[in-house]
């Protein structure tokens, strides 16, 4: 069944939209997420609903109908130990591209109706390669550092235009955007946190590291800062690479570090309302950093590396940066550091920084932006 709600209010350009969001297929947009871009498809389908455009959301298998009302794929798995979201085994590459091709067909031959606008909320290259053959113009959002495919299918049109100017392109932060040029010039719309979810806390003794299970997340680095900071850590996500987990996290474990597994939304988030601090430890260059948006909806101070997207996010009223380290560990002066960083944070003002999320981070801001990059991709297509 095809489903396209609203709630019959006009978004703040004016109009309302009829929106077909892609999604990826390496999950279901379903609660408990399994990471950030799943959180995103979702919170940007209920948030435009919300102000009145008519949404469709085409996704994986297994998706909550309530927001996904058109199922095109379903992934088979890899060998054992591949993990789910970069696997490239042969059967799961096929059956990826196989899927998005359909969906693309029917876009094109308006077998799932007219829309305004088609977001492409995927990290496939096949929507952005057959974006020109749509009858809508297509919005696509730049999730991550960039992708191998992108010198291949964004070098630039020959007829002097800036490369990437026949599609439309957002970026989910200032880093990512600049990691993306020379190939495309992207503009910049924050991802936002529905802070009636992410609700305000008391905090706690405690500090909290949440996200997914996987190395470039690099949980085990918040342990080690967590246990020289005297602090009891609580680890929650999905385990993404149970190797690295077996490996790296499972070890340090014990009486002041627990795992708690995959929680749904409503406990996530109280867990880290009953927080003094969140981590957020990248080893990569984060593109945005939702988990510390989420952390400070529930007025939890963060403690972050600063690398990639996180210092547009994390300031001083809000939390503290540290300056990143390498998987291998912490040095002796760069934990002292941190250590110090955490314990400062534990102090801030809770209320300031609910406010400051909500100011700063919330979904409203972030569909605002997106009615705008719409508004500007409808009136491109139709000049008249």
């Amino acid at each position: 069944m095809l489903v396209h709600r609203s709630s019959g209010r006009a978004g703040a350009t004016g109009r309302s939209f009829k929106i077909l969001i892609v999604a990826s297929l390496r999950y279901p947009i379903a609660q408990p997420f399994a990471g950030g871009l799943e959180a995103h498809t979702w919170s940007l389908a209920c948030g435009m609903r919300s102000r009145g455009h008519s949404v469709m959301v085409a996704g994986a298998a297994g998706s909550d109908p309530a927001v996904v009302g058109y199922e095109f794929g379903a992934l088979p798995v890899g060998d054992a130990g591949d993990r789910p979201d970069t696997t490239e085994h042969p059967l799961v590459r096929r059956a990826e591209q196989s899927a998005y091709a359909g969906l693309m067909d029917q876009l094109r031959d308006g077998m799932l109706g007219s829309f305004d606008v088609i977001h492409n909320n995927s990290l496939h290259p096949l929507p952005v390669q057959r974006a020109a053959s749509l009858p809508s113009p297509m919005v696509t959002t730049l999730h991550t550092p960039r992708l191998p495919w992108a010198d291949r299918l964004l070098h630039g049109p020959t007829d002097g235009r800036p490369p990437g100017s026949d599609q439309d392109f957002v970026a989910v932060s200032r880093a990512t955007a600049a990691l993306w040029r020379p190939l495309i010039n992207a503009r910049v719309v924050r991802n936002g946190v529905d802070t009636t979810a992410w609700r305000a806390g008391p905090g706690g003794p405690g500090a909290v590291w949440f996200g997914r299970i996987v190395p470039e997340k690099a949980p085990h680095l918040a342990i080690d800062l967590a246990r020289a900071a005297g602090f009891d850590l609580t680890i929650a996500g999905p385990l993404i690479d149970e190797g690295y987990f077996h490996a790296a996290v499972a070890p340090r474990l014990g009486p002041s570090v627990r795992y708690v597994g995959h929680l749904a939304q409503t406990e996530l988030s109280e867990l880290v309302g009953r927080s003094a601090v969140a981590l957020v430890t990248p080893v990569w260059n984060e593109p945005f950093g939702l988990v510390a948006a989420e952390a400070m909806a529930c007025g939890t101070p963060v403690v972050a590396f600063a690398r990639g997207g996180l210092p547009e996010i994390v300031d001083p009223p809000a939390g503290r940066l540290i300056a990143p380290v390498p998987a291998a560990g912490f040095s002796r002066e760069s934990l002292d550091a941190a250590v110090s960083a955490m314990t400062r944070a534990a102090g801030l003002d809770r209320r300031a920084i609910r406010r400051r999320a909500v100011g700063r981070l919330g979904r409203s801001a972030m569909i605002r932006g997106y009615e705008a990059v719409y508004a500007d991709a409808v009136r491109r297509w139709n000049p008249s």
